[in-house]
This record gives C-alpha cells, structure tokens and sequence, in this order.
C-alpha cells in the first residue's frame, strides 16, 4: 500500500482528479444500493439530481486524491474573501477554536492549510480519527498524520481528554460533526428534517470549554488547480444546553452543505443505526 501511495503521490492533482471522477461514476453505475442511498440523502435535503450529479465524480476525487495529500508535494491552497481574517480573529480570542467540518469538499486539505496558516504561532491542531481497519491503510495515514503541527488523536476517552486540554489551552481542535457516532456516544436530532444519530462531542466540548465555533471546509477547485478555504460562525450563539446545542449543530451543518451540495459526500450512510463499540 506504501508503495502504491508513494508513486500516486507524484502525479499531478489534475490527474488523480481526473481518475477520481471515473471512480466515483464505476461506484456509481456499479452499487444500486449506494446509487438509491444517494439519491434518497439528497431528496431528503430537498435537492433533485440536477442540482447534485457532480457529487457522484467528486466522491471519487475525494479518494484518489489521498496519496498526493498525505505524501506529495504540498497543493495550491487559497483562502476565501475574509476567511484568513475571520480564523484568526478566532485564535485571537484565546478561548480555543472548534473547528467543525461536515463531509463537504476536502476535509484533509483543510486540517493541513490550517496547520500551515497558524500552528507555528498558536500551537498544534488537534484533530480526531479513526485509525483504518486496513493495516496497509493505517500505516500510511500514520506516517501522513505524522506532520509538524498537527496532532491526531483517537476516538477514544484519551482523545477526547487531549482535545480538551488543547482547547482549555487556546489551541485549535477539529472533527467531522456529521459522523454517525457509536451508539451511547450521541443522541437522534434532525439531520435535513430527518432523525439521524448525532455526535454530541463537538456540542459538549463547546460547553466545557467556551471555545470559539468555527465552521470551516476546503472547496476542490476545477481542473486540479487546488482547494480553496470557506470559514464561517455561527449564525447563533450555541445553546447553554446539550440537545439544543447538538441540533443547532446539525443545523450549521446542513446550512453549510447547501452552500454546496455538489461536493458533498451524498453517499454517506448518515442515516444509520449507530453500531455498538467493540
């Protein structure tokens, strides 16, 4: 798998891109039970195919471009129009940044631009993972992860500990709200105007710690010319409350998606009955 990834790793992003987007379609064409589970996700947003076919190829992209993220030379990475302000005006506030990001265009590229940006004067961004089941697999997003300023920690109660520490310490933390938790890890709350089982950590370290609520993704830009990065807050202030807190979350997240649902990773089974931990 290493040597597989080293050598896709060398190939322009154009290109992964390219490949990426004949993927997605063969997953496509190939999986009736991921094709209907698409289209229900979308029509349950209220999105018709037109408005979400080009989700399909950059599912895809959202794979084949792992190689050149986690072992290539660095990409092209741009901020959009006050985004760089708005993310530092946050780390400004010194009261720790959650970063939220739904399965929404590149959520790796956006924890590496991020690291970039403001580790070397804020500290290191924690970020939550699950390490791959694949040996192969896990051994390279290790050694990806591995990186100068950023600091992965498992789903696990060390993890979340650590993330705390970090947020208690002004630093940044960043997770994927929208994951379908473990069961007893989180509560149903509407996902789209439909119950879907939601992880009530990122409302709970907010609690906590008073930290600032960013909600941040990385866009794929056309013909591999990069990503570009899109923050935002949120449109209210959290609830002082858990479950009020966990839907407001959802909410963001659905509002964020909408912005655009092209590159939104339809496919995910967000729906789900949670599985039992092992």
């Amino acid at each position: 798998m290493q040597f597989w990834f080293g050598l896709l790793s060398k190939w322009p992003l154009w290109s992964l891109h390219a490949i990426g987007q004949l993927l997605g379609w063969l997953a496509w064409l190939l999986s009736p039970t991921y094709r209907k589970r698409f289209l229900e996700n979308a029509a349950t947003a209220g999105l018709k195919l037109s408005q979400v076919v080009g989700a399909v190829g950059q599912a895809g992209s959202m794979s084949s471009e792992l190689p050149r993220l986690w072992l290539g030379q660095p990409v092209p990475v741009t901020w959009a129009n006050d985004s760089l302000s708005l993310l530092r005006n946050a780390y400004l506030s010194g009261k720790g940044v959650l970063l939220l990001t739904p399965h929404l265009g590149c959520f790796e590229v956006t924890a590496q631009a991020i690291t970039d940006a403001f580790s070397h004067q804020h500290g290191p961004l924690t970020v939550l993972y699950r390490p791959s089941r694949k040996a192969g697999l896990a051994d390279v997003m290790e050694s990806s992860r591995a990186r100068p300023g950023l600091e992965p920690v498992p789903t696990t109660m060390a993890g979340v500990r650590q993330m705390i520490k970090a947020l208690r310490a002004g630093r940044a933390v960043g997770l994927l709200p929208d994951q379908v938790p473990p069961l007893g890890m989180g509560q149903w709350a509407p996902f789209f105007g439909k119950p879907a089982y939601t992880m009530t950590l990122a409302a709970r370290l907010a609690l906590q710690t008073g930290a600032h609520v960013v909600l941040v993704w990385g866009e794929r830009l056309p013909w591999g010319r990069g990503y570009q990065m899109h923050v935002s807050y949120m449109a209210q202030a959290l609830s002082e409350e858990l479950e009020p807190a966990v839907v407001q979350i959802n909410q963001a997240m659905a509002d964020l998606i909408l912005t655009c649902p092209q590159q939104y990773l339809w496919g995910y089974a967000r729906y789900k009955q949670p599985r039992q931990e092992d």
